[in-house]
């Protein structure tokens, strides 16, 4: 929780500025409680933020770890959301190809760089600076993040998995288009969009909707791109997966059903192991030489952007 660029940070939650005194912030948080409280009206959703906010700010020794932690304060030791590092252990790993996060990267720091002017920022990444960005490219800081955790994710699942990230799928009507993550497991062929709206998902029609989402239809898009490369790669999909943050979905995975022939469910990003483990619910199970079969075909046709 206000882990992404795009969440309000436990000061907004409590709607007040990070320099508040702290009896200032104590009767700020009784406020929002009041006017949060379901049983006065408010937003359940809400009234749990404004919870977990004074969970993180509400002690001395809290506050002070949160402010270095999320450049509130001067001394913040936290350089930002940096590129991970490369895993150091040895142990076995699913095959991987492509950089997850690579074009979101590419896209904030070109954008960024347009946006900020001259002098350029010290640090692109660093908290202090990322909150004065314009939402829009939040998220695409946001989006990256994202999908780095879903590699992560699908990377520690083992060697019987093999992983496309940032997967090409452009065409006339979408030619930004990429799909975020192919996903080749025991249990399926999977398309995996890593997503972050910055706020709780609203679901209608096997969309997601709401004004965190904008005028985004992530699911729409992936099924398209999907046809794309199943089309360029002569493969078939079994279903097709969207990954939320944790606090932005009341399930830990949400089945939408079939939609256009293809099963889709939206999980929360630590419920991803077990959906890619266990399949997607009436996902088309594959194994044998079929499996290396669909391998060779995608190593073959899958582009990067």
């Amino acid at each position: 929780m206000f882990d992404s660029p795009l969440s309000a940070s436990a000061y907004e939650i409590l709607d007040v500025a990070p320099t508040i005194d702290d009896e200032g912030l104590r009767r700020a948080y009784r406020l929002q409680l009041r006017r949060t409280h379901p049983d006065a009206g408010g937003d359940a959703a809400v009234f749990i933020l404004v919870q977990r906010a004074w969970e993180l700010v509400g002690t001395p020794e809290g506050r002070a770890a949160y402010d270095r932690g999320h450049g509130f304060a001067d001394d913040a030791p936290w350089g930002g959301w940096h590129e991970p590092d490369a895993p150091a252990d040895t142990r076995p790993r699913a095959k991987s190809h492509g950089t997850a996060g690579g074009w979101h990267r590419r896209e904030y720091l070109a954008r960024v760089a347009v946006w900020a002017g001259d002098p350029a920022p010290a640090d692109p990444y660093d908290p202090a600076f990322v909150r004065t960005v314009p939402r829009e490219l939040r998220r695409l800081l946001a989006d990256a993040l994202a999908e780095e955790d879903t590699a992560r994710t699908v990377r520690d699942l083992g060697m019987g998995f093999t992983a496309w990230h940032d997967v090409d799928a452009r065409s006339e009507r979408d030619p930004s288009g990429k799909l975020d993550h192919v996903v080749l497991s025991p249990s399926g062929l999977y398309a995996v969009s890593s997503e972050d709206f910055g706020g709780v998902v609203r679901l209608r029609g096997g969309e997601v909707i709401g004004p965190d989402a904008g005028d985004r239809a992530p699911v729409t898009a992936m099924l398209g791109r999907m046809r794309i490369l199943a089309r360029t790669a002569r493969v078939r999909f079994g279903g097709g997966v969207v990954v939320v943050p944790d606090d932005d979905l009341a399930q830990a995975a949400v089945p939408l059903g079939s939609l256009r022939g293809v099963p889709v469910v939206i999980v929360r990003r630590s419920a991803l192991r077990t959906v890619l483990r266990s399949g997607v619910p009436g996902a088309r199970v594959i194994g044998g030489n079929e499996l290396f079969d669909i391998r060779s075909r995608l190593q073959q046709s899958v582009r990067f952007v």
